[in-house]
This record gives C-alpha cells, structure tokens and sequence, in this order.
C-alpha cells in the first residue's frame, strides 16, 4: 500500500524549496502556478492510489466474510424488529 503520509509530507517539501526559491528570485510566479499545479496533480494521484488500495481491502475482506456478515446482518436486522415490536 502506498505511504500517503510521506507523500503529503513530500509535497509540503516541495511546496517549501519552491517558495524559498520564489522569494529569492530564482523563479516567476508563472513558473511557480505550473510547478504547484504539477505536485497537487501528483499529490491527488497518490491519494487516489492509496483510496483505491484501502478500498480493495476493503471489498476483499467483504467478500472474504460475506457468509459471516450476512448472518451478522440478519441476526441484527431480526432483533431490531424484535426489540420494534416489543416497545
């Protein structure tokens, strides 16, 4: 799984050199637009990466217990409408 927290800790880096680099006057503003949209577009990917990796857990471990989380399901439903008719 992708390590979306060096990632995010990666970018703020990046965005840190760029700034010092814009007050310094070693690039334009225009030059600094493109490169802070260059790294969101980066950023963006690798969250992009790590939800779709949390989400294939997710849906494996689904599909692991189906038979368990059905029961669970049922179980839960049948005692709501229980403790429903009760009160």
């Amino acid at each position: 799984m992708p390590n979306l927290l060096e990632s995010t800790q990666e970018y703020w880096r990046k965005l840190d050199e760029l700034e010092a680099a814009y007050y310094n006057g070693e690039v334009s503003i225009e030059e600094v637009d493109r490169k802070v949209e260059e790294l969101m577009a980066d950023l963006g990917r690798e969250r992009r990466i790590a939800l779709n990796a949390v989400w294939s857990n997710i849906v494996g471990t689904i599909k692991e217990y189906q038979e368990t989380a059905i029961g669970l399901f049922l179980v839960l439903g049948a005692t709501y409408a229980w403790l429903a008719i009760q009160f």
